[in-house]
């Protein structure tokens, strides 16, 4: 009987598996204000994206600016009276010498020339924090980013402290995580084929594509949680992509493909060859006599219309490509090989 039949040849390509998952910011603060007072500008558009140390909101400054003015009148009044101590403090110096003065009197000026530099001390620290105090009125960007819709306009009045309101938020859209779960056994499958000396962000590509499928990006993995979750066998997974487009957006939807960290020599047969024998994978081979051989095969994932062949079969075992009910085993057939074009129209 006249039968097709494929030659088994292993080779080396880089395994995926595919999960779904949700986007996530790489980088998103919230603006809360630091300073209590009105709200005198909003410097944005909604939506718009803005650069670091960007001015986004500007709080009443003219109290903070009144503060820092009397604590700058304070610096100076401690400078003076530091420099007159100092010079007290010599004037008594040299009556002590000629025996003019007690020394008591000395010991006196002594003291007040370091409580006047102690006093020089604080209000330049005094004054330091007002500055601070003041560069809160002025809100700038953290970081560079989207910007969302402001939550409070002009006029509003704010105050800071753990209750501070919302003001906005902003996303940085340069990059974007994907969050996933993976299996344990994919897990350990990375983790065994994970070199010892290298980074695993470096080693396993990922694929991301959207709801339409239109674009695909690649990026890495960035990192595995520290534990399996017991209840669903998983976990939890982050890959990295750059976002120079700005089109991935954080909440959405996607569709991811884990690869392996190297290339793997692999079987891969097409899914019409094997059969289905009660829990059992099976193929007939053809062997040098022309006769069949009934072989149990142990299949992994399916990769567009081929399936992995962990074990059965090894390099130049000719195998028969469909119509398995009209063979039995030991049966004497005609093989005839499939050219690759026919056996990829084969696994079509």
């Amino acid at each position: 009987m006249p039968v097709e039949v494929f030659i088994v040849e292993d080779r080396a390509i880089r395994l995926w598996k595919q999960f779904s998952g949700r986007l996530s910011a790489v980088d998103y603060v919230e603006i809360r204000p630091q300073a209590s007072g009105l709200i005198t500008e909003v410097k944005f558009n909604d939506g718009q994206h803005v650069a670091k140390n960007d001015i986004l909101y500007v709080i009443d400054p003219r109290p903070l600016k009144a503060i820092v003015e009397q604590k700058k009148a304070n610096l100076i009044s401690a400078k003076d009276s530091y420099d007159f101590a100092i010079k007290e403090s010599t004037r008594i110096t040299a009556l002590v010498a000629k025996k003019m003065v007690a020394q008591q009197v000395l010991d006196d000026r002594i003291n007040n020339k370091l409580v006047a530099n102690s006093n020089v001390k604080r209000a330049k620290a005094e004054l330091s924090a007002a500055e601070i105090n003041l560069s809160y009125a002025y809100i700038k960007a953290p970081i560079s980013g989207t910007i969302s819709r402001t939550e409070l306009t002009v006029g509003n009045l704010v105050s800071s402290g753990s209750n501070a309101p919302l003001l906005t938020s902003i996303v940085a859209n340069d990059r974007v995580y994907a969050d996933f779960e993976v299996d344990e056994h994919t897990y350990l499958h990375f983790r065994e084929n994970t070199s010892p000396g290298l980074s695993a962000k470096i080693q396993n590509p990922v694929e991301l594509s959207l709801e339409d499928g239109n674009d695909v990006y690649h990026g890495k993995i960035h990192s595995f949680d520290n534990k399996i979750d017991p209840t669903t066998g998983t976990i939890r997974a982050r890959a990295i992509f750059d976002n120079s487009e700005g089109k991935l957006l954080s909440g959405m939807y996607a569709h991811l493909k884990l690869g392996s960290a190297t290339e793997e020599k692999t079987i891969l047969i097409s899914e019409r060859a094997i059969g289905t024998d009660q829990d059992r994978k099976f193929v007939y081979v053809v062997n040098d006599d022309n006769k069949t051989v009934y072989r149990e095969v142990i299949i992994g994932d399916s990769i567009e219309g081929t399936r992995i062949v962990h074990s059965g079969l090894k390099n130049g075992d000719k195998v028969i490509a469909r119509g398995l009910m009209r063979v039995q085993p030991d049966m004497l057939v005609e093989p005839k090989v499939l050219t690759a074009t026919e056996l990829k129209t084969d696994k079509s």
